[in-house]
């Protein structure tokens, strides 16, 4: 299954590429794909995107769940959705950035205005939040620059692309030009990059916020996976899921909806802090 997905990822990289070398000069510059991509045709995730739901004493911070590239609010979001609400929590998710494949700054401006929705729609002081891939990376840019430290309680990312990857599609010589024409994100999220660069200068875990990242050794998307970790911090923890549960053999695709993920994320959410490190998984 892990061959075939990274076969399958692969090729969808390479379909972009060539894709790129013949849109038309300054297509989708910033907004990524130049063609508007429909978004979550199948809707909400389980228990997402109630807003009727009002926080507890129990559970005061609602959860934004944050996609990934070429994702939507939906998709392999399932299972996160539905164990966060089984917890408690009010659970959101949002569309972004064309599929996630625009401008990551304009995406995380879509994020903080998504956040203080919620925020006004519940009465919540603060948010937590669990994104897969670029979504672990993108609210890292609205907690540094656009205000959000002071709204974040937790971030969990989900093998985030934190320090970008050497994935060659995304920034290997003669094709990061035209690929940028339809993801500049992906671009973006190579290792070295401009907007990688200036974000990860200086201190990777401002504010008060709680960083979890949880990785997996068979991502074949942010490579290498330990990409995603960040710089040691007073709350900042890096997991990998075969530490916990050495035959786990979610990839990138599939992390998102496996239990040792799932496990790690409520134990981030549930209490003071990131996730325990010496937290025991049923795997």
């Amino acid at each position: 299954m892990r061959i075939i997905l990274g076969a399958l990822v692969a090729l969808v990289l390479s379909l972009v590429a060539a894709l790129g070398a013949v849109a038309p000069a300054g297509a989708g510059s910033g907004s990524g794909f130049p063609l508007p991509l429909p978004t979550s045709p199948a809707g909400d995730p389980p228990g997402a995107n109630d807003w009727s739901c009002r926080p507890t004493e129990q559970r005061p911070t609602p959860v934004i769940l944050v996609h990934g590239t070429i994702g939507d609010r939906k998709n392999l979001l399932e299972g996160l959705s539905a164990a966060i609400k089984a917890a408690g929590f009010c659970v959101y998710s949002l569309d972004y950035g064309n599929r996630g494949t625009g401008d990551m700054v304009r995406s995380a401006r879509q994020l903080a205005a998504f956040t203080s929705r919620v925020l006004r729609s519940t009465g919540a002081e603060k948010v937590s939040m669990v994104g897969h891939s670029q979504g672990g990376l993108l609210p890292r840019y609205y907690i540094k620059f656009l205000g959000g430290a002071r709204v974040v309680d937790d971030l969990v990312g989900v093998a985030p692309s934190n320090h970008g990857t050497a994935l060659v599609p995304f920034g290997g010589a003669g094709l990061a030009g035209g690929f940028g024409i339809l993801c500049r994100a992906c671009t973006q999220q190579a290792a070295g990059s401009a907007f990688l660069t200036k974000l990860n200068r200086g201190d990777e875990t401002p504010g008060s916020v709680s960083y979890t990242q949880i990785t997996t050794r068979y991502d074949e998307v942010v490579v290498p996976h330990t990409s995603g970790y960040l710089a040691a911090g007073p709350r900042t923890v890096n997991l990998t899921i075969q530490d916990k549960c050495p035959l786990d053999p979610a990839e990138h695709l599939l992390i998102p909806l496996s239990r040792t993920t799932i496990a790690l994320t409520l134990d981030a959410l549930i209490r003071p802090g990131p996730a325990r490190a010496g937290l025991a998984v049923a795997c």
